[in-house]
Formats: C-alpha cells, structure tokens, sequence
C-alpha cells in the first residue's frame, strides 16, 4: 500500500495512475458534489464522500480532481493507496502516512493481543492535531483491498470525528465481494456520507476524450468504435492509444480516423494483442509482475524468471516504451489494475496457481511481509506445504491484534487448504474461533468451535478449544453455557497440570458470576494455595482478587477490601496482572468493593486512574467495564448527569470496538438515571437493550431486575414491580451485594408496597448477616437502619439513617431516608414535623437532577399545604447553553483555547471517551454540528472567559 501526505506528491500515487494532465469529462455533478463537501468541512464540520464504480469508470481521476481542489483551498491531504496484496496485512497504511509525516509521538502499543483502542486512538489524536491548523482531507483509493485495521479505522473514526473539519474520501469498486468492505459501506450509509456512483460516460464525451488524447476531433468511424467500451474512460483511452500506437490513425482536416477498421472483441485480447507484439523478455516480464501484484519488485520477478536483473532491462524498457508498466516508485507498476488483470488472467489456470505458489515461496525466502506471502498461497488454492503453514500462521497472528475478524476469516481460510485431520488445520481453527469471539460475531465462534469438535480431537486439543468456549460464553454472558464445557474438558484424561489449573480457575470464577459461591469455593480446593505459591505475580494477583471475591459475596466486607488493595498493589508493580479479564482487574474489582463501604469517594480516583492506564495500555476490551463501574459509583453518588455520561461511554467504546457484549449494567444505569428524571419512555429503551445483550447472563440480572422493578413501581405496576423485587429474596447477602447498598432501601420499599413481607424480611436479614467492621460500618449501618425504619415503620431508626447518611456522599439514599420519615410522619398526626423532611428530600433530588422525584416530593408538599416552585426541566433558551451540565459546561472554555478531545481529557484528567460523549451532548443539545459552531456561540455568549491554564 502506498501512501502520500504531502502536497509535493502525486495525486493518487502509483499503479492506477490518473491521466491527470487530461481534462476530466462528464463528472460535473461529481464535482458539485466534492465541491459541497469541502466547503462544509471549511465550515467545521466533518463529510464523508464515497466514491464507487467498475474498474477503470473514473475514480482514482475524480480523487486526483478532489486531492488538487482540496490544496488549492489549504487542506491538509492524507492520501492512502491500496494494493490487492494489503487484505492480509496488518497495521494500518492510514496510521503509517499520518506518522510519516506528523511526527507522532503517541507512544507505541503495549504488547496486548488487542491492538484496536490504541489504533483508534493514535489516529484520531494525529487527525485532530492537524485539524487544528488546517481542514484534513482523507483519501483512500480502491478501498476495497484496503488493510483490515484501515478499514476499521474507516467504519469508525468518521463518526467519532464528525465535528471535526476532516473530510473522509473513499474510492471502492462496486463489484467487491470482501464483507468487511460491505460493513464499511453500512456503516458510512448510516452517518449520511454522500455516494457518488460513477455510471458509464455518454458517447459525447467519450468522443470529447478521444479528441483529447489525439489532439484532434475522432471521425465518424473512431467514434463508432467508442461506442464498444461501454461508457469506461480508461478503456476509450487504451483504444484510442492503441491505434495511435500502431499507425492506424491518419489526421486529416483536424480529424481523427482509421486507415482500416477492426478492434480486438474484449480488452483483455487487445492486451494479449499488444504483448503478442511485444519481445518475449518483456512478455515474461509482464506475466511475472501480474502474479506479482499491481506494483512488484523487479528482483523478485528476476528470481522467479530464474535471471539476474541486468538481463531484465531491455524487456523492462519495452514495457515502458508501451505505456503497459511504470517507474515512478521504487517498484514497477502496472499503469492501470485493469492491465494487470487482462495480462494475469490470459494465463491459463493451472499455470497462475502454480505461479502465485512459486511466488509465495520465493517471497517468503527472502523475509517479505507476511501478508503478501498469505496473499499468494490463498491465490494458489493449496496444497499447502509446512513452511507455508508457518508463514500463514504468522500472518494471521500478525493480523489478529488490529483485525481480530479478518484473522479469523484468513485463518478459516488456510484451514480449508489443509487435509480435515491436520495439526496445523485444529490450531488454525482454534486461533480463528478465538479471534471471531472478540468481537460481534460470538455465534460464528461458537458455530466453529461446535463444528471442530466433531472432527475427532486429541485430548489436548479439546480441553483447550473447550477452555476457550467456556471464555468466550462467559465474555458474552452465557455463564451456565460455559460451565458445561468446563466440566466437559475437566473429564478428559492425561491434561497437563497447568491447562488443569486453568480450567478450574476458570469455572470458580463462573460460579462467582452465577452466584453461587459455595461451589467457588469447592472448586477451588487446593487452587488459591497453590496460586500463591506460584512465581508469576499475575497468578497470585488473580488468586487474591477470587478470594476477596468469595469474601465480598459471603458478606465478609472488610476481608473482601483488605485483599483488593493488596492484590491492586501488587498488580501496580507487575504489568503481567493489568491483562487479567472483567471483573478480575484488580482496581476494577476494588472499585466494586469500595462501592459498598464507607470510602465510596475514593472509588473516581482508582476508577480514572486504572481507566486511564488501560487507554495508555490499549487494553479498549476492558474499558467499557471501566466506563460501567464509574457510572455505578457516580449514580450511587447522586451524580446522575456523569452516570448517564460513562455508562453511554461504556456502550460508544464496546460499539467502536464491536465488543462481545455491550454491558447490560451500563443499560441498567441509564434505566435507573431515565426512571429519577422522569424519562420513563427512555428508561423501557435502555431496558429492552439490556435484556437483549444479556441473554441467559445471570451476572448482570439483579441491575436489570432492579431497573425493570423501578420502571413497574413509577409507572404504577405494583404487582408486576413486588414480583421483579423477589430475586432478592435470600437471606444470604450474595444477590444483595450485586447492587450498591443505596439501591437496597429501595427493594424493600417496592416489595412493601405490595404488602409483601417476605422480601422486605429476606433484605433484611442479609443485611443482618453482613459482617461489617471498620471502613464498612458507617454506610451499612444506615442502610440496616433504613430497612429497618421501612420494615417496622420506625421513626427512630429513620432518623438513625438520616444521621448515617450525611457522612456517606450517598444524597439520593439520604434524600429517600428523608422522604420516607416524612411521610411516616404525614400519615401521623405530626404532618408539621413531616415538612423539613420532604424539603430536604426535594432539594436533593433537585441538586441530583433527579426531576421525577423532585416532582413526586413537591406535590406531597403541596397536599401538605406548602407552596414550592415548579419543576424546571431544564429547557434549553434559544442558544440552549441553559440546557448543559456542569460537566458540559468546563468543556466549553477549553474548547474555545484550540485543545483537542485528548487534550481537554489530559487536562481533567479524564477518559478521552468520556470527553467525546459529553461534546456529543453538547452539541445535540446546542443544535450544532461542530467545534467551530461552539467556539463561536460561546464567544458571543461570554461562556468562554472561564478559560484558564491549570
């Protein structure tokens, strides 16, 4: 793949070499079209422009048009070209033109296995970056062969940079048959990008190009043999040269004709009429370079031909003489795909196959790239010898950390070359099954992983494709679907010791997600001792984070702490342990405990830091479980505006990063943020998205469930609302423990009012069996005392959980403790007493932005005979800057300085994905389209003069 970026190159770069010195014909529309487009990116807002057709209608000249309109008017063009050879190769060409010649220092990914957060990231720092000093114009031509991590880039980055002046231009064959370049066009469709379809040229100005290349108007009898190309402009111009070539023009009168008639039947034959004419090193050469791609190497063609490159020159130099190749790179290049193609597919089958095969080899003998050595053995259709299978297998490795999909798809492909039985073909099949479930497509993984165990598998073989099914269930939820795996590879004679281990780690962690913990630690007989004796600190970091979890869900809290910050501080110093999975990360999982006990604060300083790390590690398959956790603990901070924010960030990375599962707990927060603002239309959204993605999951059912009871209690389904609340119904606190403690109050209130006792008993006990000392004591004493007061209708211990409460930083409990002895009080005769109670509660819930409780709380008052101000709902004013939120608001004076999201995310020292959902607000709420609309509006406005440096 070749790429430009300065304005010094080319336009369009090698290989389909626009005839640029010709005037283009019959695109005006076109034109229009790109003309609109770049004007609205001078404007500040970001366009995208697809540019499809047949090979040789047009498209690299029409991008060879836009790249010089784009530099006359100050853009910053970034110009990427693909090669049929770059579908395996991994990286991404677009990432490598930016940092040629932007000097990026974003520093180089961690050695993950998932290399797309940091790529997703790289490249949009780089493209804002030079945003801000000009508009950016983005081309990429025959997209269809494209690098895989491009092509992702290509599916995301428009969208996420919509409101930055950056123009995407893609051009893409319209007869392509490759999925993810159909999952590219789906994508663009859906963010409005304009589609130009080149059709074929009227006959008018095919005669307009004839005119061109010969200097002369084309007679009557040329311009009927014009009409034979169909409307392609490249072909009128190989025809017109062809005879012009050849002497069969005579000009007479400024007119072109032919001095005797005839024309090959295909343009395929006219190329092979051309080589017939040609000397036969230069036919060679030609055949040669075909199976060698668009551009090859003139030493690999001599090695294949069996010749030293001296030998080559004169045949080099006919080739040249005939317009068929060129040598503007370090490469040759045919002039055009669609020559390459006619002079490859006049070779007869057989000897193509054995000549990509013979390619491949050679290639691979001397060290070429790996994905252009995959390219040539899928070409030759197999056999497939050992070295070949090597090769392959690091080509699809190399692919898998940017491209997980795509590696899949290559490595289905190789194993199809291979005989059913073959080593390499289980690896291979294994590999792909892992690789598909990183991403979206779990049931094709899981499809294969099922059809690969009919094969017959040695022992070993099964219990590790076994092993990574049950990984791949639990990454998507299914839990009780993983354990029957795991118990099915643990059956299995003769396995090593340490894959043992794993596969017992592995179902103690699925117990814990299903909540049984008593068989977490049956299973675990022997493990955790002999975890912590083991040399590797990511092994016993894993063993601490299972014991704290047993403790936590047995209700042994401070236990369950103590162990947390060891095993967090023991995973600071070995980077090995930052790879554990969701929710083994220990400061992920620390977090969680946290949540529960009295240092709730402390819980946003280990959430960005550890956030904040796995950006910089690219570790994107963990960040929506960061995202998620911080909505937790800022919805259990009464933060409902920055709850939405992360849990709408933990749902854009796992869509950017087509993750396995959106989480379910993030769809629950934004229910259960909708259900206090009133939105509860919005709130059965969230909660049909979240039964969708959870499955059979019974990890993350007590937040739907919680969500799904409130939603039923405001919308005034008692019945249905008890009956969601008797999941909860254990006296063992495990299921209780799922949810933060300010949640708990809640169940018993909902099962009450639907005189249901049992669940308000079974709460309570739990809560009752929680051994709660020290950095636990304050907030589950006022959670105890809140039940307690709902269960006894006790006024005491109400107030005994108001007092609590003021210390926790936990306002909407306080607020519901509030609301609850108040109306304890109203339905006395001490309805006086009652008032300053609904008041606090209604000032609470009004700080929180809580609006339908704060509603529900001023009409009590009002019955009450207290008159209050209504319910602002925060409608926007005509500039709609009445509408942001706080958080919104600290946004604008650091746009306004010029900083990029990244930036702005530096500075406040938060997720760059969080700082991408709030500008995303902003902007929708402000009806604007980009950066540049918000910098004007918030001078005019005077929002800016917050800006200072920090």
């Amino acid at each position: 793949m070749s790429s430009t970026a300065s304005a010094d190159d080319q336009a369009g770069g090698r290989g389909n070499q626009a005839v640029t010195w010709l005037r283009l014909r019959g695109r005006d529309r076109e034109i229009v079209v790109v003309r609109e487009a770049l004007d609205a990116v001078r404007g500040g807002r970001g366009a995208c422009v697809v540019v499809e057709g047949t090979s040789g209608v047009g498209k690299s000249r029409l991008l060879a048009e836009l790249d010089g309109m784009a530099r006359r008017l100050g853009f910053d063009v970034v110009s990427v070209r693909a090669d049929e050879l770059d579908q395996y190769a991994a990286g991404a060409a677009l990432l490598s033109a930016l940092q040629s010649s932007n000097n990026s220092n974003r520093a180089a990914a961690a050695a993950t296995d998932d290399r797309r957060l940091w790529l997703l990231d790289s490249i949009t720092d780089a493209l804002e970056d030079r945003a801000q000093r000009a508009p950016v114009a983005v081309v990429v031509d025959d997209a269809q062969w494209a690098d895989p991590a491009t092509l992702f880039v290509l599916r995301t980055l428009p969208g996420r940079l919509a409101a930055s002046p950056v123009l995407w231009v893609l051009a893409v064959r319209s007869d392509t048959e490759r999925p993810v370049v159909a999952r590219v066009r789906e994508d663009l469709e859906r963010l409005g990008a304009r589609w130009l379809t080149l059709g074929p040229l009227p006959q008018q100005d095919l005669e307009c190009i004839a005119a061109d290349v010969l200097g002369a108007s084309p007679s009557p009898g040329l311009a009927r043999l014009l009409r034979s190309v169909a409307g392609n402009p490249f072909l009128a111009i190989e025809l017109v040269r062809a005879f012009a070539d050849t002497d069969t023009v005579k000009m007479e009168a400024g007119e072109a004709s032919l001095l005797h008639n005839g024309i090959p039947s295909s343009f395929r034959r006219s190329i092979a009429g051309r080589l017939d004419r040609l000397p036969e090193d230069a036919v060679r050469l030609l055949q040669i370079g075909s199976v060698l791609g668009r551009e090859f190497d003139l030493s690999t063609a001599a090695r294949m031909l069996g010749r030293h490159v001296g030998s080559l020159l004169s045949g080099v130099e006919v080739a040249l003489n005939a317009g068929l190749i060129s040598a503007d790179g370090p490469r040759l290049a045919f002039r055009h795909d669609l020559v390459r193609q006619a002079v490859h597919e006049n070779l007869p089958l057989a000897v193509r196959a054995a000549l990509h095969r013979e390619a491949a080899d050679s290639l691979r003998a001397v060290g070429a790239r790996s994905a252009e050595v995959a390219w040539h053995v899928v070409m030759s259709g197999g056999p497939v010898d050992d070295d070949a299978v090597t090769a392959m297998t690091t080509a699809v490795r190399e692919l898998s950390s940017s491209a997980p999909d795509a590696a899949a798809d290559l490595a289905q492909r190789v194993a199809g070359l291979l005989p059913p039985q073959d080593e390499h073909r289980i690896s291979l099949l294994i590999d792909a099954a892992e690789y598909l479930g990183r991403t979206r497509r779990v049931h094709e993984a899981l499809d294969l992983v099922d059809a690969t165990l009919t094969v017959g598998l040695e022992p070993l073989q099964e219990a590790y494709l076994r092993l990574l099914a049950a990984e791949i269930h639990q990454a998507a939820g299914d839990d009780a679907a993983a354990m029957t795996h795991l118990q099915r590879a643990l059956e299995l004679s003769a396995l090593p010791p340490d894959l043992r281990v794993r596969l017992l780690k592995t179902k103690a962690t699925g117990h814990v997600y299903l909540g049984d913990i008593t068989a977490a630690e049956q299973t675990d007989t022997g493990l955790v001792e002999a975890a912590y004796q083991s040399h590797d600190q990511a092994v016993v970091v894993s063993a601490m984070v299972f014991q704290s979890q047993t403790f936590f869900y047995r209700g042994h809290l401070t236990r369950a702490l103590e162990l947390a910050e060891e095993a967090t501080r023991r995973a600071g110093t070995q980077s090995g342990a930052l790879y554990l999975r969701p929710p083994r990360i220990p400061a992920l999982w620390l977090a969680t405990v946290m949540t529960t006990t009295d240092r709730l604060a402390d819980t946003e300083r280990i959430l960005r830091e550890g956030q904040r790390e796995a950006e910089a590690l690219g570790l994107g398959w963990s960040l929506p479980h960061w995202h998620a956790a911080r909505a937790c603990a800022l919805l259990e901070q009464g933060a409902l505006d920055d709850a939405a924010v992360e849990a709408e960030a933990s749902l854009m990375v796992a869509n950017e990063l087509e993750i396995t599962l959106p989480n379910p707990q993030a769809r629950s927060v934004l229910a259960l943020v909708e259900i206090r603002r009133g939105g509860l239309a919005a709130a059965r959204d969230h909660l049909r998205a979240a039964e969708a993605s959870s499955g059979t999951t019974q990890r993350y059912g007590p937040w739907v469930a919680l969500a799904r009871a409130g939603l039923a209690d405001a919308e005034g389904e008692d019945g249905e609302a008890a009956a969601l609340t008797r999941s909860f119904a254990s006296r063992e606190p495990t299921r209780l423990l799922a949810v933060p403690p300010s949640h708990w109050p809640g169940i018993v209130r909902i099962a009450l009012g639907d005189e249901d006792l049992s669940v308000a008993q079974a709460v309570s006990g739990a809560l009752h069996s929680l051994t709660a000392q020290g950095e636990s004591r304050q907030t589950i004493g006022a959670v105890r005392a809140h039940v307690n007061g709902l269960l006894d209708r006790d006024p005491r211990a109400l107030l005994s959980a108001i007092t609590g409460y003021r210390s926790t930083s936990r306002p909407l409990a306080l607020a519901a403790a509030c609301e609850d002895l108040g109306e304890l009080m109203a339905a006395s005769t001490d309805t006086t007493s009652a008032i300053p109670y609904f008041e606090e509660a209604g000032q609470l819930a009004s700080a929180a932005g809580a609006r339908r409780d704060q509603e529900r709380i001023r009409r009590r008052l009002r019955q009450l005979g207290v008159r209050t101000a209504p319910v602002r709902h925060h409608m926007a004013s005509p500039q709609g800057l009445g509408s942001l939120t706080e958080s919104e608001q600290k946004l604008i004076p650091l746009v306004v300085q010029g900083l990029t999201n990244r930036a702005i995310a530096d500075r406040l020292y938060v997720s760059v994905h969080t700082v991408n959902t709030h500008m995303k607000h902003i902007f929708t709420k402000l009806g604007i389209n980009s950066r540049v609309e918000l910098t004007r509006l918030a001078i005019e406005r005077g929002t800016h003069r917050g800006a200072r440096r920090q």
